[in-house]
């Protein structure tokens, strides 16, 4: 069965919506949207009812590309505020170990950990053992009689997350699971190196900014700092007296990230009233640099705060690191070690949408250890995909679940 799983960010600038098909261990993008945003502030719903109108707006782009209705999709959330603790579990077996046992102990490593303002958002495991051998990573197939799992546990704060839910709810979405947006940047950036070292990763908002610690592929540490891209806009702004709209659009499309790398001879012309602005490269370079410096620096003792252990990586995400040679300012910030995300799944290739890339590789890892074959849409729906001039849509076999408990998964 083709598996299509969809994954939604509710970012203060845009919704993202990514839906992907695994075919043979590949991912292929079937549609992603970046859609305008309002209800939301620093990663937290403000406004249910705006949200809501903008989550729609976002869905009905995605399903007009499809020619299905999108019902099911991992929330992405922002982990600002939460909780990581180390757990244990163990369960007694009787024979091989299927998914349903790593299901079992995962279940008993949480028992009693979850405080009672706190929601649980994911359960990772560092690692299984079965009797007496230890350092396991995936037990299933294993014959024994005992199983224990050492989890990380990672809760958040029960109501901006329930906000977030209601949204989805509201808008026609059932939230089968639920993934930081640390999580998913890491997932989209993983290698073999990755997973065996200690690094960061920080994502640069629109107005937070988010540093994650990483051992051996699993959070360990998080910190929130409270400046992002529109930090920029506005800098650029209040500089040049002009409109945040054409701030942002020449931040995206002229400005570079350090003024060295700038060229002299450029410049372009912006309205202001009745008035006509010239605004050099160098100069508006110059502004974003200062901020970007600001934040790369914030975002450095940050994670020195986090951790005394020897950071190997450094990566660097968020869509303001599509700005051009913002390589440059990383490396002089951080040293070679650091680079800027670099996503390049066809159908994506923007480093806005590595949250819900990764949180979609990271449910379908997640599944996988518990055996289970997911996908979040029909079988009707499967075949009005493959079947792309035959746009009918079978609501009968559209059934949304009532809001609840999803974390069985």
């Amino acid at each position: 069965m083709s598996q299509v799983y969809t994954g939604i960010e509710l970012g203060t600038d845009s919704i993202k919506v990514v839906v992907l098909e695994k075919l043979q261990d590949e991912f292929h993008v079937l549609a992603s949207v970046h859609s305008p945003s309002d209800g939301v502030s620093k990663g937290q719903v403000v406004d249910i009812k705006k949200c809501v109108s903008s989550v729609r707006a976002a869905l009905k782009k995605v399903d007009d590309m499809l020619g299905i209705k999108i019902i099911k999709a991992i929330a992405v959330v922002p982990p600002t505020g939460c909780m990581l603790d180390i757990a244990v579990g163990s369960i007694d077996i009787d024979g091989v170990i299927t998914g349903d046992d790593v299901s079992r102990v995962l279940k008993d490593a949480l028992i009693g950990r979850i405080e009672e303002n706190q929601e649980l958002v994911t359960a990772v495991p560092i690692n299984f053992t079965v009797d007496e051998e230890e350092g396991i990573l995936d037990p299933k197939g294993m014959r024994g009689s005992m199983l224990e799992v050492k989890v990380v546990v990672a809760t958040l704060p029960k109501e901006p997350l329930y906000r977030i839910l209601e949204v989805l709810k509201l808008s026609g979405l059932d939230a089968i699971d639920v993934c930081f947006t640390s999580t998913g940047d890491y997932y989209a950036v993983r290698n073999a190196r990755l997973q065996k070292e200690v690094g960061a990763i920080i994502n640069i908002g629109e107005d937070i900014t988010n540093v994650s610690v990483f051992n051996k592929g699993i959070q360990i540490k998080n910190a929130t700092i409270p400046i992002g891209s529109h930090n920029v806009d506005r800098d650029i702004t209040y500089i040049f007296k002009i409109r945040e709209a054409d701030s942002k659009r020449l931040k995206e499309q002229f400005a570079v990230s350090m003024q060295v790398y700038a060229d002299s001879n450029d410049s372009v012309t912006v309205s202001v009233g009745e008035e006509e602005k010239e605004i050099s490269q160098v100069g508006i370079s110059k502004v974003v640099e200062a901020r970007l410096d600001e934040i790369l620096n914030l975002a450095k003792k940050e994670i020195k705060n986090l951790t005394n252990r020897e950071i190997r990586y450094i990566i660097v995400t968020g869509g303001l690191s599509e700005m051009a040679g913002f390589q440059y300012i990383v490396e002089s910030v951080f040293g070679l070690n650091a680079k800027v995300c670099n996503i390049n799944t066809m159908g994506l290739r923007h480093n806005r949408y590595s949250s819900v890339l990764g949180a979609i590789e990271y449910f379908d890892d997640k599944m996988s250890l518990r055996g289970k074959n997911v996908s979040m849409i029909s079988e009707s729906d499967v075949q009005t995909l493959m079947s792309p001039d035959d746009k009918t849509i079978n609501n009968d076999n559209i059934i949304s679940k009532v809001f609840g408990h999803f974390f069985d998964n």
